[in-house]
C-alpha cells in the first residue's frame, strides 16, 4: 500500500500512545485521596505502582520469547478495550465496595498495566512498519505524544478538582477510560500493515544481530533509568531538600518536566537527525543536571537543573529505538519486546534504589556528621546523595554509546 493508505493507522497509534498517558499519570495523583477516603496505606498503594511496572515487565517478556503465538493485529485492536476496562474497574470497584476498595485498585491497575505492556511492545514496531518518508521522525513524534498526555492529564486534573472536589475523583477516572474507547474505534476502520515477528539469519549473522541488541538493550536501561529516576522524585526533591512547596512542586516541577519531554521529542520530529550524537549530548546533559541538583545550595539553579532533566533526558528511550532501526535492519516485533523489557528495568529499578540510598544515607552517622557543618538536613543530604548517585546512569551510557558507536562502525566495515 501507499504512504496515504496508512495514514488513518498512523493516526491512531498517535491517539492510542496519548490516551495512554493517564494509566501512569493519573493514579499518582490520587493517591492521597486514596489514603484518606479508604484508609490506604502509602506502602500498599506503593505497591500499586510496583504491581504496574512489574506487569508491564512481564509482557514484555511474554512477547520477547512467544510472539509468534500472538495475532499482532487482533491484539493491537483490543489493547484500547483493556485500557478502558482497567480504568472503569479501577473507578467502579472502590466505589461499589469500599471496604474493598484496595482490591479493586490493584484488579483494574493489572488490567491497564497489561495494556500499557501491550502499548510499549507494539505502538513502536506498528509504527516503524507504516511505510514514510521519516519514520525516525515519526518515532520521536509517538512518544513525544506521551509526555504531552501527561502535562494534559495533570491540568484536566487540576481543574476537575478544583471545580468538584477530589472525593469525585473517580468521574474523572471514568472520562478517561472513554478516550481509550475513540482509538479502538479508530483501529477496527484502520488498514494493518505487515509487522515482521522474529528476522531469520544465519547462526552467525544472528549472533551478530544479538550482540548489537543487547548494546541497544544496556542504552535504553541506562536512558530510561536516567530520565525516570528524575520523573517519580523530583517532586519529592523539591518538597524535601529544596523546601519547595508541594503544589509548587507537583505542577511547576513535574508539569515542566513533562512538558521539556514532549518538547524535546517533538523538535526531534521536526528537525532531528543523526540520533548517535542526539543521544551523547542528552546522556552528557542529563549527567551536568543531576550533579548540579545534588551538588548546588542553590534553590534557583538545582530547581533549574530537576526541569531541565526533561529536556536533556527525552530522546533517551524513543532515540534508541530509533538507533536500533538504523542499525539492526528490520529488527522485528521480537526485538522491540526485548527493548521495552530493558527500558521498564531501568523505569523499575532506578527509582527504586534512589529510595534505598536516601532512607540509607538520611539516617547513617556521615549524614549526621554532614549536617552539623553544612546548612542541610540529614533527609536533605539524604536526596542530594541520590541525585549524585543517578549521575553515574548518564555517564555510563556516554561511554556505552561511545562502544555502540565503534561496534557498529566495525561491523559495518566487515561488512
Amino acid at each position: 500500500m501507499a504512504i496515504k493508505d496508512f495514514k488513518r493507522t498512523k493516526a491512531s497509534c498517535f491517539y492510542a500512545y496519548l490516551s495512554m498517558s493517564s494509566v501512569f499519570s493519573l493514579p499518582p495523583l490520587l493517591f492521597v485521596t486514596f489514603q484518606e477516603m479508604y484508609g490506604i496505606s502509602y506502602t500498599l498503594l506503593g505497591t500499586l505502582v510496583l504491581v504496574n511496572f512489574c506487569t508491564q515487565l512481564t509482557i514484555d517478556l511474554i512477547f520477547t520469547f512467544f510472539t509468534k503465538h500472538f495475532p499482532i493485529h487482533t491484539t493491537v485492536k483490543l489493547m484500547p478495550l483493556l485500557t478502558s476496562a482497567g480504568l472503569i474497574i479501577y473507578a467502579i470497584a472502590p466505589a461499589l465496595f469500599p471496604q474493598y476498595a484496595y482490591i479493586g485498585l490493584l484488579a483494574g491497575t493489572v488490567l491497564f498495566s497489561v495494556a500499557a505492556g501491550l502499548s510499549e511492545v507494539l505502538m513502536s514496531p506498528l509504527v516503524a512498519a507504516i511505510p514514510s518518508e521519516h519514520p525516525e521522525k515519526d518515532m520521536s513524534l509517538l512518544h513525544s505524544l506521551y509526555a504531552w498526555g501527561i502535562v494534559s492529564v495533570v491540568i484536566i486534573s487540576t481543574v476537575f478538582f478544583q471545580l468538584f472536589g477530589v472525593r469525585n475523583w473517580m468521574y474523572l477516572v471514568l472520562f478517561f477510560a472513554l478516550l481509550p474507547l475513540v482509538a479502538f474505534w479508530l483501529f477496527a476502520i484502520s488498514p494493518m500493515p505487515e509487522m515482521q515477528v522474529e528476522h531469520s539469519a544465519g547462526s552467525a549473522g544472528r549472533r551478530k544481530r544479538m550482540a548489537g541488541l543487547a548494546l541497544c538493550v544496556a542504552c535504553i536501561f541506562l536512558g530510561s533509568a536516567a530520565e525516570n529516576t528524575m520523573a517519580n522524585w523530583i517532586s519529592g526533591f523539591m518538597e524535601n531538600a529544596l523546601h519547595v512547596p508541594k503544589a509548587w512542586g507537583d505542577i511547576f516541577g513535574m508539569a515542566m518536566f513533562a512538558t521539556l519531554l514532549g518538547l524535546g521529542r517533538t523538535l526531534y520530529a521536526k528537525f532531528g537527525r543523526n540520533i548517535t550524537n542526539v543521544l551523547l549530548g542528552g546522556m552528557a546533559g542529563a549527567a551536568v543536571c543531576y550533579l548540579v541538583a545534588g551538588l548546588s545550595d542553590n534553590v534557583v539553579l538545582a530547581f533549574a537543573a530537576c526541569v531541565l532533566t526533561g529536556f536533556c533526558t527525552s530522546m533517551l528511550w524513543p532515540g534508541t529505538l530509533i538507533l536500533m532501526e538504523e542499525k539492526i535492519k528490520t529488527p522485528g516485533v521480537t526485538a522491540y519486546a526485548l527493548m521495552a523489557a530493558g527500558g521498564d528495568l531501568g523505569a523499575s529499578v532506578a527509582p527504586q534504589l534512589m529510595g534505598i540510598i536516601v532512607d540509607t544515607v538520611a539516617v547513617s552517622s556521615f549524614a549526621k556528621r554532614l549536617s552539623a557543618k553544612l546548612p542541610f538536613t540529614t533527609e536533605q543530604i539524604g536526596m542530594k546523595a541520590g541525585m549524585l548517585t543517578a549521575t553515574m546512569y548518564p555517564i555510563l551510557g556516554i561511554f556505552l554509546l561511545l562502544f555502540i558507536k565503534r561496534y557498529f562502525k566495525r561491523q559495518k566495515s566487515q561488512a
